[in-house]
């Protein structure tokens, strides 16, 4: 079976698109593929479908939402179809588990690659972390599960992955500007501080890019701009570490063209 999550929900087995049409099926489908491998529990399921007012007829339907499911699996299976599928999700005492190898599930591929990328960035192996942590990057299609209605349980994974996404942009982007790529990170930068306009790590990277790439006016509307929607919306000024990049970019400090990322200048101007 092959898992889809990082995006659109696909869901396929023999080639066969199991993912049902149903809006909350696919929800039952999408919360087991997430946690493949292990169990998903009754009131987990029935939290995420109702929230915390479920009706009495829950278990109910639950179950009746199951054996949609499991139908799906054995349409897509040559025999016995629905004797495979009771194996391929599987009830056990209390819940739910989709049993199928971890590494049939995106989230999976994204997260092992996500985390070598990593550690070749823990030990200052840049051109690896940038290539690994890129290509995690790759795994992902569009938002977390766009065409699922998303409850409570769902919503906890959605803001969880997109997080983990955005740290993985944001550390191979930091390995990119250390390699002295600035020229080729601008146009992403650019659409990355303009999603994220209160982000000051993004914005301390496109800083230095701009700046390292000649063009140390725009640098300086780039931190004017952050702080401007930081004051309007938070009542907040920028960071010390900001405001330090800010002087150090107005002074052009010999220190912001050696490779370097805003994290390790922030060590070396502060001292």
């Amino acid at each position: 079976m092959e898992i889809k999550v990082l995006g659109p929900l696909e869901v396929r087995e023999n080639g066969v698109s199991i993912a049902p049409s149903a809006v909350k099926p696919r929800q039952v489908l999408s919360l087991l593929g997430l946690h493949a491998g292990h169990v998903v529990t009754v009131p987990t399921l029935i939290e995420e479908l109702w929230g915390m007012t479920p009706p009495r007829s829950a278990l109910t339907t639950l179950q009746t939402y199951v054996l949609q499911v499991r139908r799906r699996i054995a349409t897509a299976m040559p025999d016995d179809g629905p004797g495979v599928a009771k194996k391929v999700l599987v009830t056990r005492y209390g819940g739910y588990l989709l049993d199928v190898p971890p590494e049939s599930v995106d989230v999976r591929s994204f997260e092992r690659l996500s985390t070598a990328g990593q550690r070749a960035y823990e030990v200052n192996d840049l051109e690896s972390a940038s290539r690994l942590l890129r290509s995690a990057a790759e795994v992902w299609r569009g938002p977390v599960l766009v065409d699922v209605q998303i409850g409570v349980r769902l919503s906890m994974e959605v803001t969880r992955l997109q997080e983990c996404r955005l740290g993985v942009l944001e550390t191979r982007i930091e390995a990119d500007l250390r390699l002295g790529k600035h020229q080729s990170l601008l146009s992403e930068l650019s659409v990355l501080t303009a999603q994220h306009p209160m982000h000051e790590n993004l914005c301390a990277q496109y800083m230095l890019a701009l700046y390292r790439a000649g063009r140390q006016w725009k640098s300086l509307e780039a931190y004017q701009s952050l702080r401007d929607t930081l004051i309007e919306e938070l009542g907040l000024e920028p960071s010390e570490r900001l405001r330090q990049l800010q002087r150090a970019i107005l002074s052009s400090e010999p220190s912001l063209d050696e490779p370097l990322s805003p994290r390790q200048l922030e060590r070396q101007l502060a001292g």
